[in-house]
This record gives structure tokens, sequence and C-alpha cells, in this order.
């Protein structure tokens, strides 16, 4: 155990040190261009995804909008059954330009919770919403594990006030999500998730990895509402997007967590009310 725990540390320290290299390469070379951030000949290259096929019957869905809407257009197994972990860091590396360190430390993490190995290990989709793990309560997305223990269909109720809580716009009037947005829908969401869920928990680490969570929405996604409707709704990439994030080697965590720390720093939990929706989850 301890020879366990040392060498995830030295991964660990190894993975970070490897993402401030790659964002000192994002400072000294030049962006993608717009239509080239997805490489020639990968699914969703110049703006063009693979057909969406809702999950049907026995597929497996996650917690995370992300990875399922990868299985939704077939860019992973659309049952999402049996994918590597391996095949997660590549496949998110090249649909939505995280920096491969990025790419590399989140799938590591899936697979030490759920006891796996990264390099030859397996997983379904549905095994990445282990409570407390990856998945939280507290989630923008989803109902707390106590109320939808499933945790792989999007709850529509709370997306849809997601996005109505938006109120940025961009230069050509497109309604974006701001950071103080996300801080405070997640303030209202932490509030009413410990006011209704008897068997609430967000320890620190989680409140974070849900900020970081929130955080996608404005840097891969940018904010825009009418992009993340579909991505948050159906879990389904719009025809002829692609990630907002061009840096060379894709959104690092020293980048990233410039985005999350403001997001979290502006929470603000117990100002929220109680919704008459929410409380009827208690």
């Amino acid at each position: 155990m301890l020879f366990s725990g040392a060498g995830e540390l030295f991964q660990n320290i190894y993975i970070f040190t490897w993402d401030v290299l790659l964002a000192l390469v994002n400072v000294v070379t030049p962006n993608k261009k717009p239509g080239t951030v997805v490489p020639h000949g990968l699914p969703g290259a110049g703006g063009k995804w693979p057909k969406f096929v809702a999950p049907k019957k026995g597929d497996s869905r996650s917690c995370c909008p992300a990875l399922n809407a990868l299985a939704n257009h077939g860019i992973l197994s659309h049952d999402g059954r049996n994918i590597k972990f391996t095949e997660i860091t590549d496949t998110v590396r090249t649909t939505f330009n995280f920096a491969p360190s990025f790419c590399r430390f989140v799938p590591s993490f899936m697979a030490q919770k759920l006891h796996k190995n990264y390099k030859t290990d397996a997983c379904d989709l549905a095994d990445i919403s282990l409570h407390n793990a990856i998945e939280h309560d507290a989630s923008l997305t989803r109902q707390d594990a106590k109320f939808d223990p499933d945790q792989g269909k999007p709850y529509l109720p709370l997306i849809n006030d997601l996005l109505a809580s938006a109120t940025g716009k961009d230069e050509d009037g497109n309604l974006m999500l701001t950071t103080g947005d996300l801080s405070r829908y997640s303030s209202k969401r932490r509030t009413e998730a410990r006011a209704t869920n008897p068997d609430f928990t967000l320890d620190t680490f989680h409140k974070l990895f849900g900020s970081s969570n929130s955080s996608t929405l404005l840097t891969i996604f940018g904010g825009k509402v009418a992009d993340l409707e579909p991505f948050l709704t159906e879990e389904r990439i719009p025809e002829q997007w692609e990630p907002r994030v061009r840096s060379r080697m894709g959104l690092t965590f020293l980048a990233f967590n410039r985005t999350v720390l403001t997001v979290e720093k502006g929470i603000k939990e117990g100002t929220a009310p109680i919704t008459e929706e929410t409380a009827l989850l208690s």
C-alpha cells in the first residue's frame, strides 16, 4: 500500500510538471486556426460530427455529459461498455482539445477509484458514476445520487434553470454563461441540495471538482448557451461546433485552474433560496 501511494504521488508530480511545460509551449506557439482544432481525419474535424444516436436500453452512460456525448456520436463505443481508460485519454484529447496531461490525469484517477489498472483495464461508462469518486452531490446537471442512483441521464429542470441563469452576451449578442453566473448557480444548487438531501456530502475536493466540471462550460464550450443547450440536454455535439480552446497543446491544468478558482471563490453557500422545484425532492 505504501509503494502504491508513493507511485501515485510520483505519477502526479510527473503529470503536473508535464502540464507546466505544456502551458509554456502554449505561451510561445501560435493557437490552432479556427476549423482545425480537431485534427484532420478524426471525428469532428472541420465541425463534421458523426451521426448522433440517442442511447438505447441497455447502453451504459455516466454522470459526465462529455463522455456520454462521445458515445452518443459513436466516437467511443455507442453501448458505452468495455472502454479502455487509455482510449478515454486519447479520445478526449483529440475531441475536446484538453492538454495530454489533463487527459492522462482524469482517467488515471478514475481507474484508481475503481481499483483498476489505467494502462490495461477498461470500464463501462456507468462505472464512472461511483458516488463520491468522480460523481458528487450538487451537480449542475444531475440530481443527487440519493434521488437518482443511476446518474446516466441529464436532469432537465436543473439544466434549464442553469441555462436560464445566463447573463452574459458576446459581441454578436449571443447569450453566454459567465463565471459569475456559474458561481451564483452553484451557490443555489449546493444550498438546495444540502437542504433537501439527508445524505448530502460535499468535501473540499469535490467542491473543486464540481467547479472544474462547470468551468469546462466556459472554457471548452466558451459559455455559449446555444451550444450548451444540446450538449447538456441531449448530450449531443452541435453540428459545426469545435472546441473554443485553440491552444496548440490544449487546455492545461495551469490555465484551467484560473477559471476553476474564480468560480469556486464566488460560491456563497447558504445564500440561495429553495425553489419549489427542488423542494419537491426532499
